[in-house]
């Protein structure tokens, strides 16, 4: 049987980390490698694109991609992590109406300064940040600029409230929730977290891990993706078959393109992986193993 290579667009539960996903749809799909393009935590349920096999090449041009969520937030409780798994820190009374809540909510559009969480995978001098916190230590965090798209109320009852977020890579929700609950005076944290959208793949594409489960294996190979799925928002390039020769022996082409990624297809429609243009011409940056991967329908 040959090697299981493309995407799988997976609904992931509450309660597993994302390796701990990916290891199970690398096990049930029988392939050799996997990865998934940006981490959700396990409180977190929802979208986690899955890349297996040749695929896996492609997930930085996924991880760029802007996301979105819906959160459900609760005022009034603040703990140590941000969310519904930490300790408990302060209680504070909630008087807030939804005109204020809405009035908070508008200052949080647009471009941000956040500090990634103690809590958090994002790694200094080597290590996650939760080692540190685990151990008790507190390292200096840089803040870093991410950008909200959209910040849309849906619905607020009492000390709950569920907003729907469109949002930048590196966008940390639960320092969003923590911050919004300053911002109001009563504390809040982050008790649910659903993402539903990424790089233009929704939520409702996805399968969940008890079906893929209950499917036979050509049926969980019919859900995949094809390898260029990571990469589609890339334009397209048509090689013929000098030039394609050439760039899998690892050489340059002379090419006018603007400067930039460019997912590359030999004359036959398949596809042999991403080149970047720049003022030295068109050069390879990830190839795949086998130039016979079929190319995606409808590009």
């Amino acid at each position: 049987m040959a090697a299981v290579s493309g995407v799988l667009l997976l609904d992931k539960p509450r309660g597993m980390t994302s390796q701990q996903a990916v290891s199970r749809v690398k096990r049930l799909l029988g392939a050799d490698k996997a990865g998934h393009t940006g981490t959700l935590d396990p409180m977190a349920e929802g979208l986690l694109p899955v890349g297996l096999g040749e695929a896996t090449k492609y997930s930085r041009f996924l991880l760029e991609a802007d996301k979105t969520y819906r959160a459900r937030i609760r005022l009034g409780l603040t703990t140590d992590t941000g969310d519904a798994e930490g300790q408990l820190l302060q209680y504070r009374p909630v008087t807030v109406s939804e005109a204020q809540l809405q009035d908070v909510l508008a200052r949080f559009g647009g471009e941000l300064q956040q500090r990634p969480p103690m809590h958090s995978a994002l790694k200094v001098a080597g290590r996650p940040l939760y080692a540190y916190a685990r151990a008790g230590q507190l390292v200096e965090r840089e803040t870093r600029l991410v950008k909200i798209h959209e910040l849309q109320l849906i619905d607020f009852k009492e000390e709950i409230f569920f907003v729907r977020i469109a949002c930048s890579k590196g966008t940390y929700i639960r320092v969003l929730a923590e911050d919004i609950g300053e911002a109001l005076g009563c504390g809040a944290h982050l008790s649910g977290l659903w993402r539903e959208a990424t790089g233009g793949y929704r939520l409702e594409q996805a399968i969940s891990l008890s079906q893929l489960e209950a499917l036979g294996p050509e049926d969980r190979r019919a859900r995949l993706l094809p390898v260029e799925a990571f990469a589609l928002a890339l334009p397209e390039m048509r090689l013929d078959a000098a030039e394609s020769a050439r760039i899998r022996n690892g050489q340059r082409l002379t090419t006018r393109l603007a400067g930039g990624f460019y997912r590359l297809y030999d004359g036959s429609g398949n596809f042999l992986g991403v080149g970047e243009a720049g003022g030295e011409g068109l050069a390879a940056v990830r190839l795949n193993s086998t130039a016979v991967l079929p190319k995606a329908a409808g590009t």
